[in-house]
């Protein structure tokens, strides 16, 4: 039985949990169980605290562990990354108070900053020559400048908005991060074979977020001129229709680019387009 350790509670928690359903994968509902089993796969589910899950995996409480890559650069425990879930993207930034004049990282000399990141940070103001004081805060950062706790801070941050309503600036970023799965170093054969049937299940439900299959009926004098407006991943999938005179186009298309998509064709003289949704892709 493979254990994964996932967030208890919050976003990765929801979305880490939506890809495990999505990959075919029925997990029982927690209502506050630390541990949970699949029921038609080899594997259970523990709920941990974001910043606890590096260490499940490097102990060997869990095999592996749905994280984000800034409590693994944070923890520094010997686990390893191997997979990008593609969701949960933010970044670590510092940030001061937007009256404040910004003239480079020297600014943050002598600098009190406030943070849940101490490690990641230390390393970035070590590694650029920033003699600066550190402080550790556990939970509502963003407020410590306006309390005169500290100059500055350095902390996650996703649209911004945060940083906005309590009057701050994001002046550096220092590290992207996005959900990850980790893995601890040695595991046995047997899990290893569920992890990779895992991961190509994660690989296949990763790559068809954002898309939307397309099929398309075109004039055939048309079809180049549409491949143009739709290339295909591979080579084009051409059906003929009972008209011989045209023919169906099948494709996948990112969803953000779908309407601009379908205007393009219908300029050409395209007819009968369908959008669906795409649930797996398996190249």
């Amino acid at each position: 039985m493979l254990r994964i350790a996932l967030q208890s509670k919050g976003r990765l928690n929801e979305e880490s949990l939506g890809i495990l359903r999505d990959s075919g994968i029925k997990v029982e509902e927690s209502k506050r169980k630390l541990l949970s089993k699949a029921l038609n796969y080899p594997v259970e589910v523990i709920y941990l605290r974001d910043d606890d899950i590096p260490h499940a995996v490097a102990s060997g409480i869990a095999d592996l562990g749905i994280v984000g890559h800034n409590e693994v650069m944070e923890k520094g425990e010997n686990v390893k990354e191997i997979f990008k879930l593609g969701f949960g993207k933010c970044r670590l930034s510092l940030a001061i108070p937007k009256t404040e004049n910004y003239t480079g990282l020297s600014y943050f000399n002598g600098k009190k900053v406030a943070t849940s990141y101490p490690a990641i940070l230390k390393r970035f103001f070590d590694s650029n020559g920033i003699d600066a004081v550190i402080e550790e805060i556990a939970g509502s950062v963003e407020i410590a400048p306006s309390i005169g706790l500290t100059d500055s801070i350095f902390d996650i941050v996703s649209s911004g908005s945060t940083l906005v309503s309590n009057g701050l600036i994001e002046v550096e970023k220092v590290l992207d991060s996005e959900a990850v799965v980790v893995a601890a170093p040695d595991m046995e054969a047997e899990k290893e074979a569920v992890v990779a049937d895992l991961l190509f299940r994660f690989e296949s439900v990763k790559r068809s977020r954002g898309k939307k299959y397309i099929l398309v009926n075109i004039p055939n004098d048309k079809i180049e001129e549409a491949l143009k407006i739709i290339p295909s991943m591979k080579s084009p999938t051409l059906l003929p229709l009972a008209d011989k005179n045209w023919s169906a186009i099948h494709t996948v298309v990112d969803e953000d680019q779908i309407w601009d998509k379908c205007y393009q064709l219908k300029k050409i003289g395209a007819e009968d387009i369908l959008i669906l949704s795409l649930e797996k892709m398996i190249l």
